[in-house]
């Protein structure tokens, strides 16, 4: 799919957890979005869009997670259902769905566990089998467990003051719950990714997280060092195979 700009109305726009909202919009003849894409959101009043992961989509349909920052996504929490916001879709590439055979492992922190609701939708749709690892500060902070949980994941919960499942980081749940997997898929923040990094085999991938500016790969603002040299978050990524990645 290539860049659009389409309009769509807000259905509901709920508070979720501690300042994260879930945005959902309409549009009848939009398409739906591969699994680890964004979008860039026009917030009204507001110069620059607001890049946001896709939590989930349908033909038509489209779930955003976002959580409250800034001025921008303040607004942005503010609009009521009805309201019509212009986006450009269709951004960034995706997960790989061939890499895993037959073991997915799905590991995401706080808000950045947003693109795995349609990841586990996707992979679980071909036959794949599907186990979560989601990391949280705190039990109020936990999105997506019953989503993913009802599409027939097994999930697991680290809260890092131990207030839900098991007390610690992503990092200490991986290495007690040992999950057998043939490829992974990684998204959340930084910190919590290069921790990661060491733990985890080949025949992954990371979705990176960077301000942006463009969102579509002109201003350079996003640029990262891979392996094979500077690259666009926003044009070349957000998902790279680990083995992109020099940490």
């Amino acid at each position: 799919m290539t860049m659009e700009k389409r309009y769509y109305s807000i259905t509901a726009n709920t508070l979720v957890a501690p300042q994260v909202y879930r945005l959902e919009l309409a549009a009848p003849d939009a398409p739906p979005f591969r699994a680890g894409q964004f979008v860039e959101v026009a917030v009204p009043g507001k110069y620059l869009r607001r890049p946001i992961s896709v939590s989930f989509s349908d033909k038509g349909r489209l779930i955003l997670l976002y959580k409250v920052v800034g001025e921008g996504t303040r607004a942005l929490a503010s609009l009521p259902v009805g309201a019509e916001l212009e986006l450009l879709t269709s951004l960034g590439n995706g997960f790989d769905l061939d890499a895993c055979r037959e073991n997915a492992l799905l590991i995401g922190g706080g808000i950045g566990v947003a693109p795995l609701h349609q990841l586990c939708r996707d992979l679980r749709a071909s036959g794949r089998k599907v186990t979560a690892l989601l990391g949280f500060n705190t039990a109020s902070d936990i999105l997506l467990r019953p989503e993913l949980e009802e599409l027939g994941a097994t999930v697991h919960i680290a809260t890092l003051d131990g207030s839900a499942g098991i007390a610690g980081l992503v990092t200490d749940a991986l290495q007690q719950i040992q999950p057998v997997f043939d490829a992974f898929y990684v998204c959340g923040p930084m910190p919590m990714m290069r921790a990661l990094y060491p733990l985890l085999p080949d025949g992954g991938e990371f979705s990176l997280e960077e301000r942006m500016g463009c969102g579509t790969g002109l201003c350079f603002g996003c640029t990262v060092q891979t392996t094979d040299g500077p690259r666009r978050i926003c044009h070349d990524g957000p998902v790279f195979p680990k083995n992109q990645l020099p940490w």
